[in-house]
């Protein structure tokens, strides 16, 4: 028997929603989109147009009094994740919200109540999550392949200088940790699979803009340390290494891959310097991977696959940086 697709609506027209997301969804088998909204009602038909969307809402209310909308997807600013959110779950939609799923992890904390009253899904849009090459790696590192896991290093930036982007608007959750320092810290939680116990971090704030360019940090874990360092304000650059104590595991593209070509871990043994064994996963598009689970779990009654207590967690380090970046000294999250 086949199962009906899930029906979603876009909360925004946002690049990621209108590059990435939306194609992601229509290219699947799990769910289709319905419906676009935007405040400007031009926008949203606009958006409609190009990506042959049925429905566009000239503000967010109409669409979740949709009934045709099952789900929504949400790209809108940081400080407007968690409110968006709710009124979401309220008005009887599953939620897939953009990262980080909030400005803070007391705000992020109010979903896990909002979920469980309404009865739908909400999660964070960590899209590398469930990339197959991410979840392979990690098994690697469940066989002792690489040892004991000690230590992982990360690096991700790009160059943006733009007044009017908003993520130079400190009101509206900007800034370089919390933008792309999710990625880093949310996949060494995943790659060590337990929470720090205490971080360390260090901030260099644009007198512009008054948001974070450049985020330096440790994460101490009970067996080993995560450290990474990412700016919105540099040449652009992506690297992950994952290293124990008989091996490493290298990645290339590790937050970004592109969905149209393999992508590979470069495994190093300590028994044998020098050779490089290669594991090629399949193309993949991780957006796209991201809603098909979710749209399954809908489907099935079945729990997010990233439970949004993970995604609360993981604000409880981001917010840690924050204090220890003005202490000057170790937070425990």
């Amino acid at each position: 028997m086949s199962v009906r697709k899930t029906r979603w609506g876009i909360l925004g027209v946002a690049k990621i929603a209108l590059e990435k997301v939306i194609p992601a969804i229509q290219a699947g088998v799990t769910g289709e989109v319905v419906a676009i909204a935007s405040r400007s009602l031009a926008k949203a038909q606009a958006a409609a147009d190009r990506l042959r969307i049925p429905r566009a809402h000239g503000c967010y209310e109409e669409l979740l009094a949709d009934a045709d909308v099952d789900a929504v997807y949400i790209p809108l600013p940081n400080h407007l994740h968690v409110p968006w959110s709710i009124r979401a779950l309220e008005a009887g939609k599953h939620v897939l919200c953009e990262k980080p799923i909030a400005t803070s992890a007391a705000e992020a904390e109010t979903l896990i109540a909002v979920a469980a009253r309404t009865g739908r899904l909400v999660q964070e849009a960590a899209m590398v999550r469930t990339h197959p090459r991410w979840l392979g790696a990690r098994e690697i590192v469940r066989s002792g392949r690489i040892g004991q896991l000690r230590s992982m290093t990360g690096f991700f930036s790009y160059f943006n200088e733009s007044p009017s982007n908003v993520r130079h608007d400190p009101a509206m959750g900007g800034g370089a940790l919390l933008d792309i320092g999710f990625y880093p810290i949310t996949l060494a939680r995943f790659m060590f699979e337990a929470e720090p116990v205490r971080v360390i971090g260090a901030l260099e704030i644009d007198p512009r803009f008054g948001v974070d360019r450049l985020a330096s940090a440790i994460l101490e874990f009970a067996r080993g340390h995560a450290i990474f360092t990412c700016s919105t304000q540099l040449m652009p650059h992506q690297s992950a290494d994952i290293l124990g104590t008989r091996g490493r595991i290298g990645m290339e593209i590790p937050w970004s891959m592109p969905h149209d070509r393999t992508s590979r871990l470069i495994v190093e043994d300590i028994d044998r310097p020098g050779q490089l064994d290669q594991v090629t996963f399949a193309a993949c598009d991780q957006w796209g991977v991201q809603c098909d689970r979710f749209c399954e779990a809908i489907a099935t009654r079945s729990a997010a696959p990233i439970p949004i207590e993970d995604a609360v967690a993981n604000m409880r380090v981001i917010d840690a940086l924050f204090r220890s970046a003005h202490s000057g000294h170790w937070e425990a999250p």
